[in-house]
């Protein structure tokens, strides 16, 4: 029998399987993706953006894991030379109606423990010669990586350490039973100890599978991407972000460099019509019927119908995107934009139709059902393995203890 069954090969997956062996370097761990390979879905379409946790609530983990995951991330490329650049961030107030926003967000970042700084018109034109705004907040915490190369390094530790990933392994069934759970595939049967669900755009169907019904439901957001041309690049130093309009859960279309020399801009961000549809043309009568089928969604849709209705917009439109991105480097123009391949993120929706807005971990009977892990996700990606252990470990000594009083009582 296995000691600990991940479900999902993607970056929490992978780092919870690394931080498992960590704390259980004896223990039997397998880790189950469905896909050919590691890291194919919100991992291998991730941005590359190693945040800084400024945008998330004081308190949440979301501000937390970001914060000390941006340490532990960089510091764990530099320890397996890993590429990445600390290349800093700024957040661009490009009007004076954001200007009250940006400096609640300098509080909210100064709160969340950071090391910012709030800049004007002239250090922001040294910074970034080509934005337009009235000023704007600096992050040098901020950076970039490629993930896929990060989660292909945590596969290297898993193996090396004794563990295995099984490729190809769609789970299809799972019974918890007392003391362990048996979980079917297609092709096998394991039986696990404990069973941890890491399987992001399908966290919400595995927990169902295993008996957990919670009242949310992934909902998959698609967000769009140009690249910069190539002669464009040097319009873009750093990472360039919009203020976020504090009532839509979305950042907005920015500017990211990424490992390679690329420049993204976007996302916008609509509604999946399939949970791991990267096309416009990407289509599941099953996921679209689940989405429109749930109120928690309808809820949601009116609140921010909108805002939707602006970010489809600029789905069929370059020339809104450009609009949009103009706001921040006036100088783009259409021809400077090159479709890239689209994202999809994994978003928890509330039946109250609200946004799951911090990460969110169930813990079952012999089971750990990671139900909302999207951005900054794969920032927080080692803080999250942690986490899960640090539950495993606190219940394992308070089933011992339990164990010890009952045998007290009996003897």
């Amino acid at each position: 029998m296995n000691d600990f069954l991940i479900v999902g090969g993607g970056i929490v997956g992978l780092s919870t399987g690394v931080a498992l062996y960590e704390r259980f370097p004896n223990a039997k761990v397998v880790i189950l993706e469905k896909e050919a390979e590691i890291a194919s879905h919100q991992t291998g379409h991730n941005s590359g953006v190693i945040h800084s946790g400024i945008y998330y609530k004081p308190g949440s983990f979301k501000a937390e894991f970001a914060r000390i995951g941006n340490e532990s991330m960089k510091y764990f490329c530099k320890t397996h030379g890993i590429e990445h650049d600390i290349c800093g961030k700024v957040i661009v107030a490009t009007t004076k109606e954001e200007l009250p926003l940006l400096d609640s967000l300098y509080r909210r970042g100064i709160e969340n423990q950071l090391d910012i700084k709030k800049v004007g018109v002239s250090e922001l034109k040294e910074i970034e010669p080509h934005v337009n705004g009235l000023g704007a907040i600096q992050v040098p915490q901020a950076g970039i990586v490629n993930y896929k190369q990060v989660s292909q390094k945590f596969l290297e530790i898993i193996e090396s350490s004794g563990g295995e990933v099984k490729l190809n392994a769609k789970v299809e069934k799972i019974v918890e039973e007392k003391d362990f759970v048996i979980v079917e595939t297609q092709n096998e049967t394991f039986k696990a100890r404990t069973v941890i669900n890491c399987a992001g755009l399908h966290s919400d169907r595995v927990a169902l599978a295993a008996g957990y019904k919670t009242d949310m439901k992934i909902v998959p957001f698609r967000g769009e991407y140009y690249n910069l041309v190539p002669e464009k690049r040097h319009l873009v130093k750093h990472l360039i972000y919009p203020v976020p309009n504090p009532k839509f859960p979305f950042l907005g279309v920015h500017f990211t460099r990424m490992i390679g020399g690329e420049v993204d801009a976007g996302p916008n961000a609509v509604l999946g019509f399939k949970r791991e549809g990267y096309k416009k043309t990407d289509f599941s009568g099953k996921d679209l019927a689940e989405v429109l089928g749930f109120k928690g969604f309808w809820l949601l849709a009116n609140k921010f119908k909108r805002e939707g209705m602006e970010e489809y917009a600029r789905s069929f439109s370059k020339k809104r995107f450009t609009k949009s991105l103009q706001q921040l480097i006036p100088e783009i123009t259409e021809r400077d934009l090159i479709p890239a391949t689209a994202g999809v993120r994994a978003q928890a929706v509330s039946e109250d139709g609200n946004i799951v807005d911090d990460f969110n971990i169930i813990m079952g009977k012999n089971t750990i059902h990671v139900c909302n892990a999207p951005s900054p996700a794969a920032t927080a990606s080692i803080e999250i393995g942690k986490e899960i252990v640090r539950r495993i470990s606190e219940r394992s000594n308070l089933l011992e203890r339990d164990t010890a009083r009952k045998e007290t009582i009996y003897v």
